[in-house]
């Protein structure tokens, strides 16, 4: 599927967007190209729509008003990369993940800090540079996602009900909407039970502590005996059945169905992690005229698991990289220049209703919650530094003790640390 990014002025004259009054203390933006240039780049990626996209570029067409650019989907980008980029037609910029082996790609991959291009990898958060063996950056993160719950703020305001912050809050929440006929305190996806509730709180106990993330790492049994205090805080949430197991088991997938099901307006809280969330918008029900029908307002916050709160685990959903075998270079390595600030990033992450990988985020309307979090309760894989199969283990740890059919004990989970089938 192909289509032009070419919005019309009047549409592009109705946006609201923060570019225009820079208030980051960034530099603005100046064109280093003929501004006249008429010219047209490709951008190829996975996602079926990315009206985010559209928007970004109406506001560089600002500064090079013939510069057109399409995107193309490809559902199966990922799978096909090495085969587009050694293709006859191969983009100008590419979707990549922060998963790859980005050794596989180095020849089609742009260095993005080589200083000549005056990229401002700057406003990006530490963590989320990847620098190869030589320094060099082949990819710049855009969207970044975390896990947390989607908030039926119309249930908690009608019921008088404050919108917990607090693990005790939480489960006064949760008991107050227990008493109702017809409401659910919590649902989620199979799959994402566990995740939100769980794994941030395990990677917290973790943090900073090398000793232990090197015995997991090293597959050391032992060290299954971490996880402890998190599937402990986990058994005694899931013991008050506050989340109807077969109610989540009905739930068809962890995007498209978790949002329908979470429109019904009968779920007061809906763990789900932040791509899913991203949905929300293009999915609130319209009536046969495409009209947008009423809808509760909602949020999306993290699940306070401590009396302090919750925490933000974010992880690098979506990056953009630049094809150095691209005919037009220069002007794909100057878009990228125009995006990589934090108003941006941070704009087009509102406008997919995604987190910011910059260090100055934006966290406030529907991501108010996670804004009120302090900087110590936020961090991303890297800063955790668990290895791929430790990581896993740990999840199926806690898959393990909410199980519907024989589900573990906590002992036993921690006892098959180590063993629990990739």
């Amino acid at each position: 599927m192909k289509r032009l990014l070419m919005l019309s002025m009047s549409m592009f004259m109705t946006m609201s967007f923060t570019s225009c009054g820079n208030n980051n203390g960034e530099r603005a933006f100046k064109p280093r190209l003929d501004t006249n240039i008429e010219m047209e780049l490709e951008v190829r990626g996975h996602y079926s729509n990315f009206e985010a996209l559209d928007f970004a570029v109406a506001r560089f067409q600002k500064y090079y008003p013939n510069v057109e650019i399409n995107y193309v989907c490809d559902p199966s980008h990922k799978k096909n990369l090495i085969t587009t980029l050694s293709g006859d037609t191969p983009p100008d910029i590419f979707f990549t993940y922060s998963s790859l082996d980005f050794s596989l790609y180095d020849e089609y991959t742009e260095d993005l800090a080589t200083e000549d291009l005056d990229i401002n990898l700057d406003c990006i958060k530490d963590a989320y540079i990847y620098r190869d063996a030589n320094g060099k950056v082949p990819y710049v993160p855009i969207f970044t996602a975390t896990y947390g719950m989607m908030v039926n703020e119309d249930l908690f305001k009608n019921n008088n009900i404050k919108i917990p912050e607090t693990y005790n809050e939480l489960i006064t929440a949760c008991d107050k909407f227990q008493e109702m006929d017809g409401i659910y305190p919590m649902l989620a996806h199979n799959s994402m039970i566990v995740y939100p509730i769980f794994f941030p709180h395990f990677c917290a106990s973790i943090l900073g502590d090398q000793e232990k993330v090197d015995k997991l790492n090293s597959k050391d049994k032992s060290a299954g005996e971490y996880m402890r205090p998190s599937l402990t805080m986990l058994n005694e949430f899931m013991s008050h059945d506050y989340v109807d197991l077969e109610a989540c088991a009905a739930i068809k997938d962890d995007y498209d169905a978790t949002i329908k099901r979470f429109f019904e307006g009968d779920v007061a809280m809906m763990l789900a992690k932040g791509n899913t969330f991203s949905g929300t918008e293009k999915r609130e029900p319209k009536d046969e005229h495409g009209n947008k029908l009423p809808l509760f307002k909602y949020s999306f916050a993290p699940v306070p698991t401590t009396d302090e709160g919750g925490y933000m685990y974010n992880t690098v959903e979506l990056c953009f990289s630049v094809n150095k075998k691209s005919t037009k270079l220069d002007m794909a390595n100057e878009f990228m220049r125009f995006i990589v600030s934090t108003t941006e990033l941070n704009k087009m992450n509102n406008d997919k209703r995604m987190t910011s990988p910059c260090k100055k985020m934006s966290l406030d309307g529907l991501f108010a919650g996670f804004g009120k979090l302090k900087q110590e309760r936020c961090f991303t894989p890297s800063q955790i530094g668990l290895s791929d199969w430790a990581d896993k283990q740990v999840r199926k740890a806690g898959d393990s003790i909410i199980a519907l059919e024989n589900p573990l004990t906590i002992d036993e989970a921690i006892a098959k640390f180590g063993e629990f089938p990739d």
